[in-house]
C-alpha cells in the first residue's frame, strides 16, 4: 500500500468513488480511496437505485441534473455498465394543495431548463397504467428519471478513477486521524500509515465515527428504509409489450411511496410515519453487506393506501423485502465542503439520494479542493449550514421528522416542531404570553408574528395569504406610523481586535471601513468576485471593530475568516453568538423612546444616521447602531443576554403612550421589501457579482487591494451579465415565495429571489434577476405563481420613502 498521497478519501460507496473520479478528472492523480470492507459496503449496495432531478432547492436540482447526465459518460470511460434504465417519472397529486405544489415545482424548474409539465391523470396512465383515477387530481411529468444498478455504477466510478491514476485500497480500515503541525494528515489504518495533504470524509454510515476522529460531531443519522420487490405481474409485461417501454417511476404523496418497474414486477418503497432510526449513537464497524430485519407492520398504513391507489399491486406476491440503513442530515440534503476549524478536512456525507446527487457532490467538492471554489451555489448542501447547536440528539429528532415528511409538502409559512425549542432568549416566555408565533432561525426561537388577543397563536399553513396577513399588516402600520420593537438576537455578531484588524478587514471588504464611532455596509467577495457576505461594520475604537451579519452563515463566514487571518497573531476575531443579543426599535417615535431611556443626547445632530455608540440605556450597558432593516428611523440596541429583559420592559414602558407595538420577523421582511433591501441567501449569494446585485455604491474599486477586486473590476468593465430587479406584482391571494420564473414576451428569462406583500404601501412585491441584455425600463413582465402567470412591472425606486429621508430624520 502507498504511504503518501495528496488526497485520502475515506469510504468506498458511490459518493466516495464519485469524489475520487472527479478529482482525477480535475487533474489530481495522486489520490487514494480507503474502504474498510469492499466497495459499495454500507448503504450503496442495497439502494433502490432510482434517480431524478427534482429538488426543493433549485441549485441542488442543477447538480442532480448533472449527476443524471453523467452516467452515459461513465459507461464510455470505464467500460462498466451502470445498468441504466431511463424512463419518465410522474408525481401524483391527490389533494388541491398537492396539485398547487406540483404547479409550483414545474414553474421553479423552468429557468433551470427542466422539461417537466403538468398532465392529467388520464395522460399519466400512459406512463403508469395501474392508477385508480378517482383518487387523483393531476400529475407532474418529468422525462428525465430512471434507475440503475447501484453496484455497477459505483464500480464504473471506481474504474474511471483508476484510469485517471487513482488508487483504491479495500479491506483497509481507517482507525484514527492525526494532523501534523504543518497541517498535513497522518491516516492510521490497519495496514499502516498514509500521509496526505487532504482528507475527505465520505464515510456514509460511519461518517459520524470519522468525524469524531478529528473532534467533531456531524449532524447525520441513519434511518431504516424499506422497499419491497414484487413477483412478476402479468399486467407489467402486457404494458411493456403494448407500449414498447418500461413503466415509469411514480411518487404518490398520499401513500408516502415510490414505485418503479423491476424486471417484470415492481419496486414499492415507503417513507413511513413511524420511521425507525438505526444505530443512533455509534455505527458498528462490523456491519457490511447485510440487511436489517424487515417490519412490514411498520409500513402497513402506507401500503394499504398504495394498494387502494394502485389496485393491481394488492394481489401481487412479494419476492423480497429490503430493509437497510441510509444516512440523513436534519433537512435531508448532503453535508459537503471544508469543515470549519479543521485544515483540509472535507465532508462528503449525508447523501441519502446517492444516485441522484453523488455526481454533483463529487463535481462540487473536487472543484472546491482544486480551484478553491465549488463552482456552483451549493449553500443548500454546505456542511457549514449547521452550527454546534445541531447536537446528536437534536439531529436524531430532526432526521426522524424529515424522514416522515419525505413526501409531504413544506408550506412557505410552516414551522416544523421537532427538537424545539432549542435556543431561547430571556424574552421567549414573555413573547409567548403576548401571542407570539415562533419560528426556528438557525436553531434559535424567533418571534414571527403576534396573534391579536383572543385569537390562536398558530399558523394556518398555506401557499396563499393566511391568518397572519392582517396581524402583520397591523405590525407594519405601527412601525411606519409610531414605533415598533423587535428582537434582533438572530444576527451573527463578531468582534475583531488587534493591531492588524483594520488592514485585515480592508483586505476582505469591498467598501472603505468606517471612522471611529461610525457604521459602514460592507459586502465581501470570494476570489471569483462573487458575493459571499454582507456585513454592517462599526469601528468602536482604534484596533477594535464590531461586525454584524447573517446568523445562518456564521460557520460559513468563520471558515472563510480563519482561512484569511494573518499568521502572526495580529488579528483576533471573536464570534459572540448568543452572548450578545438585543432589540431594535423603529419608526418615527423611536428616537423619543430612546431619549426617555438615557441621559445622553440622542438628537439627530448628536446621534446621526449610521452612527455607533456604546452607552447606558435603561441602566444597561449597550452597543447601539443607528440603523434598522426596516428602512425607517430606528436603532439596534445590543446587550448581554442577562440584561435583555430589563431593556425590553423599559422600552415597552417608555413607548406605551406612543403606541409601541411588538413586530416579528415576517413584518420586518415585509418592511425591508418596501425599501428594496436585499438579503443574504436570497439576493446576495455566491452566484452573483456585486454589480449584478446592485451593490455598486458599496464597492470601491479605487481602494487598495481586497479579495475579489480584480474580478469586480472586470465585472464593471464588461458590464454585469445579470441585473437585480424590483417588481410590483398583480397578485391575487398568493404572493411570490422565491424561485418563481420571470417571463418576458412568452419566454422564461429570470427568476424571483424573494418577495411578499408590502403592507404599508399595499402592494405585492418581488425581487429577482434577469439577463442584463433583456432589461428595459418599461418592459412587460410576468411572474408564474402556482401555475398562473401574473403581470408585474418594474419599480425603479422603493415604494416607501424613495429619497431615504426617514432613516436620516
Amino acid at each position: 500500500m502507498k504511504t503518501t498521497a495528496r488526497v485520502v478519501i475515506i469510504g468506498g460507496g458511490v459518493v466516495g468513488c464519485s469524489v475520487l473520479y472527479h478529482l482525477t478528472k480535475k487533474g489530481w492523480s495522486d489520490v487514494m480511496l480507503l474502504e474498510r470492507d469492499q466497495l459499495t459496503s454500507g448503504s450503496t449496495w442495497h439502494a433502490a437505485g432510482g434517480f431524478h432531478t427534482l429538488n426543493g432547492d433549485p441549485n441542488v436540482a442543477m447538480l442532480q441534473s448533472y449527476t443524471v447526465s453523467l452516467y452515459e459518460e461513465l459507461e464510455r470511460i470505464s467500460g462498466q455498465s451502470c445498468g441504466l434504465h431511463k424512463s419518465p417519472g410522474i408525481m401524483l397529486a391527490d389533494t388541491p394543495e398537492r396539485m398547487e405544489f406540483l404547479k409550483m415545482t414545474v414553474a421553479r424548474g423552468r429557468y433551470l431548463g427542466m422539461e417537466t409539465e403538468i398532465i392529467s391523470i388520464k395522460e399519466a396512465l400512459n406512463y403508469f397504467p395501474f392508477i385508480e383515477e378517482k383518487y387523483f387530481l393531476g400529475a407532474l411529468l418529468d422525462p428525465n428519471e430512471g434507475h440503475l444498478d447501484p453496484s455497477g455504477t459505483t464500480y464504473a466510478y471506481a474504474k474511471a478513477a483508476r484510469l485517471g491514476g487513482a488508487t483504491i485500497e479495500v479491506q483497509t480500515k481507517v482507525e484514527s486521524l492525526e494532523q501534523k503541525p504543518d497541517g498535513t494528515w497522518r491516516v492510521i489504518t490497519n495496514k499502516g500509515v498514509v500521509e496526505c495533504e487532504h482528507v475527505v470524509n465520505a464515510g456514509g454510515l460511519w461518517a459520524r465515527e470519522v468525524g469524531r476522529m478529528v473532534g467533531i460531531e456531524l449532524p447525520v443519522l441513519a434511518m431504516e428504509h424499506m422497499y419491497l420487490v414484487t413477483d412478476d405481474i402479468p399486467e407489467v409485461e402486457a404494458f411493456n409489450k403494448s407500449a414498447g417501454k418500461e413503466i415509469g417511476h411514480v411518487i404518490d404523496f398520499g401513500a408516502e411511496s415510490y414505485l418503479r418497474q423491476e424486471g417484470k414486477g415492481m419496486v414499492l418503497g415507503v417513507y413511513e410515519q413511524a420511521g425507525k432510526p438505526w444505530s443512533t449513537k455509534t455505527t458498528p464497524w462490523s456491519f457490511g453487506q447485510e440487511l436489517l430485519q424487515p417490519d412490514l407492520d411498520r409500513i402497513a398504513p402506507s401500503l394499504e393506501i398504495a394498494f387502494k391507489h394502485f389496485p393491481t399491486l394488492e394481489h401481487a406476491g412479494i419476492k423480497r423485502v429490503i430493509n437497510g440503513p441510509f444516512t440523513f442530515a436534519p433537512d435531508g440534503n448532503p453535508l459537503v465542503g471544508p469543515v470549519q476549524g479543521r485544515t483540509n478536512f472535507w465532508s462528503a456525507c449525508g447523501v441519502m439520494a446517492g444516485f441522484s446527487q453523488g455526481g454533483g457532490v463529487g463535481l462540487a467538492l473536487s472543484n472546491w479542493m482544486v480551484d478553491g471554489d465549488p463552482g456552483f451555489d451549493i449553500w443548500g448542501m454546505d456542511v457549514a449550514r449547521y452550527g454546534d447547536w445541531a447536537t446528536r440528539t437534536y439531529t436524531n429528532a430532526k432526521v426522524r421528522e424529515n424522514y416522515s415528511r419525505r413526501f409531504r409538502i413544506r408550506f412557505p409559512n410552516e414551522e416544523l416542531p421537532a427538537g424545539r425549542p432549542l435556543q431561547t432568549t430571556p424574552l421567549y416566555d414573555k413573547f409567548i404570553e403576548q401571542g407570539a408565533v415562533m419560528g426556528d432561525s438557525w436553531g434559535m426561537e424567533t418571534p414571527l408574528w403576534f396573534a391579536p388577543p383572543g385569537t390562536e397563536a398558530k399558523d394556518i399553513v398555506s401557499f396563499h395569504r393566511s391568518n397572519d396577513f392582517e396581524p402583520i399588516k397591523a405590525e407594519c402600520k405601527a412601525v411606519r406610523e409610531a414605533v415598533g420593537v423587535t428582537e434582533v438576537a438572530n444576527f451573527a455578531k463578531y468582534e475583531i481586535t488587534g493591531p492588524g484588524a483594520e488592514a485585515w478587514l480592508q483586505g476582505l471588504m469591498t467598501n472603505t471601513l468606517p471612522k471611529t464611532g461610525r457604521l459602514q455596509l460592507c459586502p465581501m467577495l470570494n476570489h471569483q468576485g462573487k458575493i459571499i457576505g454582507d456585513f454592517t461594520i462599526a469601528k468602536a475604537e482604534e484596533g477594535r471593530f464590531m461586525m454584524w451579519g447573517s446568523s445562518q452563515a456564521q460557520v460559513y463566514h468563520m471558515r472563510w475568516f480563519e482561512q484569511t487571518l494573518p499568521q502572526d497573531g495580529s488579528v483576533l476575531i471573536t464570534p459572540y453568538g448568543m452572548k450578545l443579543i438585543g432589540l431594535s426599535i423603529a419608526g418615527p417615535q423611536s428616537r423619543e423612546v430612546l431619549q426617555r431611556l438615557t441621559d445622553e443626547d440622542v438628537s439627530n445632530e448628536a446621534f446621526k444616521f449610521m452612527d455607533y455608540r456604546e452607552m447606558e440605556i435603561a441602566t444597561v450597558q449597550a452597543k447601539i447602531n443607528r440603523v434598522t432593516y426596516t428602512g425607517d428611523l430606528g436603532y439596534e440596541i445590543w446587550v448581554a443576554p442577562e440584561y435583555q429583559r430589563r431593556l425590553y420592559e423599559s422600552i415597552m414602558a417608555a413607548g406605551a403612550d406612543l403606541g409601541i407595538k411588538n413586530f416579528g420577523m415576517r413584518a420586518l421582511l415585509c418592511l425591508r421589501l418596501e425599501k428594496n433591501f436585499g438579503t443574504w441567501f436570497r439576493e446576495f449569494r455566491p452566484i452573483y457579482g456585486p454589480f449584478e446585485a446592485g451593490l455598486d455604491r458599496f464597492v470601491k474599486l479605487d481602494k487598495h487591494e481586497y479579495i475579489g477586486k480584480a474580478a469586480a473590476i472586470k465585472e464593471k468593465q464588461d458590464g454585469p451579465k445579470k441585473t437585480r430587479i424590483f417588481m410590483v406584482v398583480d397578485a391575487l391571494d398568493c404572493d411570490v415565495m422565491g424561485d418563481e420564473p420571470i417571463w418576458v414576451d412568452g419566454n422564461v428569462v429570470g427568476w424571483v429571489t424573494s418577495g411578499g406583500f408590502g403592507h404599508y404601501v399595499n402592494q405585492s412585491l418581488a425581487q429577482g434577476y434577469i439577463p442584463t441584455e433583456c432589461f428595459t425600463p418599461n418592459m412587460a413582465l410576468e411572474i408564474e405563481i402556482l401555475g398562473e402567470r401574473r403581470p408585474a412591472r418594474l419599480q425603479m425606486d422603493p415604494p416607501f420613502d424613495p429619497d431615504a429621508k426617514r432613516m436620516r430624520m
